[in-house]
């Protein structure tokens, strides 16, 4: 159980973890993207509990030229009008469109999270926790202070324990009833 108020940021990756990532491809339209099993159930609790709620996600297709960041922009606000309909919310959504992974902004690097605490001076990552689904959003996650949550969507083999996740639950359903 983890113990969650108003005062602690939530950090979501997005494909894998909100949506069906699709495998060596990308989202690239809105009628592309599938909600994750448990998501439009989980994020009305996580609004109840987490004061913020943030998703910082790599998308490197629109550094490839697959995805223009207007295109980006339709299939985020799409995805936002349905969260809100259930009842959930998300403050901000943080990308990173660079192909290089030495971006100082693409995951694992903090760049995304320093946007998100520039935006929000509230944010503590030591009272914040990373949901992610590859060993990258971990290690954003720890570097910075955070719990970690690992969403074996995309590497069902990871082992666990491991020192870089905290939690390990099968989709962000189950995260929601192990948080109080």
């Amino acid at each position: 159980m983890i113990a969650i108020d108003k005062s602690w940021t939530l950090f979501l990756d997005r494909d894998g973890v909100m949506n069906e990532e699709i495998k060596d491809g990308y989202v690239l339209q809105w009628d592309m993207f599938r909600f994750s099993e448990g998501v439009l159930a989980a994020l009305p609790v996580f609004n109840d509990r987490f004061g913020r709620i943030v998703i910082t996600t790599n998308q490197r297709c629109i550094g490839k030229g697959l995805l223009t960041e207007a295109g980006l922009h339709t299939i985020h606000t799409h995805m936002l009008a349905e969260i809100r309909r259930h009842g959930g919310r998300i403050d901000a959504i943080y990308h990173c469109p660079d192909v290089n992974n030495d971006s100082p902004c693409r995951k694992p690097q903090p760049g995304m999270a320093l946007q998100a605490q520039a935006a929000f001076p509230e944010i503590d990552f030591s009272k914040s926790v990373m949901v992610g689904n590859t060993m990258g959003d971990m290690k954003f996650g720890k570097q910075l202070g955070m719990k970690t949550v690992f969403i074996p969507s995309t590497k069902p083999e990871q082992a666990f324990p491991d020192p870089m996740i905290d939690f390990k639950c099968d989709n962000l359903l189950e995260f929601s009833k192990i948080i109080q």
